[in-house]
């Protein structure tokens, strides 16, 4: 099925009606929140009425006092709660990510380092290793064979030796 393009006006439209749907649900999201902090305020911060005389003053201030230490002690509490669920949580990414198989390669920086350096390195500072590699070559000595280039010399003759049975005795004795 081929699919019609909106025109740039009906894109307007729909997006300015969207937008005042999400603005008039932030609008009566606020006020439930507002009616919500009023109706709990009500409940638990009754109005306070003033003591007359400094003996009720001083069971008011004991009273509040007694009510923050136990505030604080749940505060305490929860805090702990979460500090602990938030380490599940990450031993559990660990775990997910141990499953999966995938980790993130650390970006490795480039060091610039001889070979005598890095061997130093490997090996530790008390083995001292020098790298001359031309040492460990073996020696070749260029031999020049002489006897083929005599062989060589004069053809007719070389021919006229091995012919007959003569020359075949010869070749045969020349290679044992």
């Amino acid at each position: 099925m081929s699919e019609k393009k909106m025109s740039s006006s009906r894109k307007h439209q729909l997006k300015s009606l969207m937008l005042s749907i999400a603005k008039g649900l932030l609008e009566e999201e606020e006020k439930q929140r507002e009616e919500d902090r009023r109706r709990y305020m009500a409940e638990n911060c009754p109005p306070v009425s003033m003591p007359r005389g400094m003996q009720e003053l001083q069971e008011l201030c004991k009273e509040i006092h007694q009510k923050i230490d136990k505030i604080d002690e749940e505060r305490y509490d929860l805090e702990m709660k979460v500090s602990k669920c938030n380490k599940e949580i990450d031993d559990l990414k660990i775990k997910v990510q141990d499953l999966m198989g995938k980790f993130k390669k650390p970006v490795l920086k480039k060091v610039r380092m001889s070979a005598d350096a890095m061997l130093k390195a490997l090996l530790g500072s008390k083995h001292t290793v020098n790298l001359d590699l031309r040492a460990n070559l073996k020696q070749v000595k260029k031999e020049v064979k002489e006897e083929e280039l005599r062989d060589v010399g004069d053809w007719r003759k070389n021919i006229e030796d091995k012919a007959g049975m003569d020359g075949r005795k010869k070749m045969f004795e020349a290679e044992a």
